[in-house]
């Protein structure tokens, strides 16, 4: 993408955090073990996604999942229990917001970072609106692929092909299993994500989800199946690992909840003047625009080994800008 020579954050976008951005604490040098600390204990602040996805998992496995006893073979029954949950979920929290934050503009442009609406006459998207081509794709194999990974985890479960513990049977690895699946789950969209830039993936599978230059919630999982498919399957590793369905249930809340929250086009979810919760996700906002830049997270290593972080800054723009200049050479 071509920007413009006097590209400034301030000019460019409507609102952005405190630049420039910087990667988690575990990567600076030296390293300040009370930084690397605070960050930590920060992930698990009750306003941030972690801690709510954590509580809708425990909350999903308590009241609304089949149990281990009817997974023992595949039927239509509990499948399409798990298949219509994940629907209701993704049409109450992903439909919610978007109504919310671009039907209604209850928040206004207020935290919002591109103040452009959301396209509705354009021939990138299928039905010429993004919002409706979006809403498809996440509606149909999105919420699809969701069911099928928990569909297979449970089935593992049930017939012993995945290694069930319990909070009682084993307390400490339950808990240390929840506190590394938010990591693992970054580690792992951004290895993935990375691979499907490669020229032949991006092409033909990943480019889909490119056409949301600007996004809003329905644009988190608007993306090719084969893309959905390859997203969702860092699930496999629960089959290698001792865990319960709550560990499976909160990784797959992470892709099926947090890619549509993540991509709001909202920095936070504000209600009254003081209670603010994250939502949107500026990094990958910066992706997003540049597309050749910031693949992963501030909690994953692949942008800095591959020199490829955008900081949000002019000078980050300028450096990009130099990058491509050198490679077209």
């Amino acid at each position: 993408m071509n920007i413009e020579p006097g590209f400034s954050a301030d000019k460019y976008w409507n609102y952005f955090p405190k630049l420039p951005l910087r990667m988690a604490p575990y990567f600076d040098r030296p390293k300040n073990l009370k930084s690397i600390f605070l960050h930590i204990l920060n992930t698990w602040n009750p306003c941030r996604m972690p801690t709510w996805f954590l509580v809708l998992a425990i909350l999903v496995w308590t009241f609304w999942t089949p149990a281990l006893t009817r997974a023992s073979s595949f039927s239509f029954d509990w499948v399409f229990e798990i298949w219509l949950r994940d629907m209701i979920l993704m049409l109450i929290i992903t439909g919610g917001s978007h109504l919310y934050l671009h039907t209604f503009e209850k928040q206004g442009t207020e935290l919002k970072y591109d103040k452009k609406p959301l396209e509705t006459n354009s021939k990138r998207f299928h039905f010429g609106n993004q919002t409706y081509d979006n809403m498809f794709w996440t509606l149909t194999t999105g919420v699809a692929c969701w069911t099928f990974w928990e569909s297979l985890l449970l089935w593992g479960f049930a017939n012993g092909y995945a290694s069930l513990i319990t909070f009682d049977s084993n307390p400490v690895w339950f808990i240390a299993l929840v506190l590394i699946i938010p990591w693992w789950t970054y580690f792992y969209f951004d290895a993935q994500h990375r691979v499907l830039h490669t020229e032949f993936l991006y092409r033909h599978v990943h480019s889909w989800h490119h056409k949301n230059k600007n996004m809003g919630p329905w644009s988190g999982l608007a993306m090719h199946p084969v893309e959905q498919f390859i997203l969702m399957s860092d699930t496999l590793v629960f089959f290698l690992i001792s865990c319960h369905p709550i560990h499976v249930i909160y990784d797959l809340i992470f892709h099926g909840i947090g890619a549509p929250l993540s991509h709001t086009g909202y920095d936070k979810l504000k209600f009254g003047k003081r209670v603010q919760f994250d939502l949107g996700d500026f990094y990958h906002q910066l992706h997003h625009r540049f597309v050749d830049t910031n693949h992963g997270t501030q909690d994953t290593p692949f942008d800095l080994w591959y020199d490829t972080v955008h900081d949000g800054t002019q000078e980050g723009t300028a450096a990009l800008r130099a990058k491509r200049r050198t490679k077209s050479n």
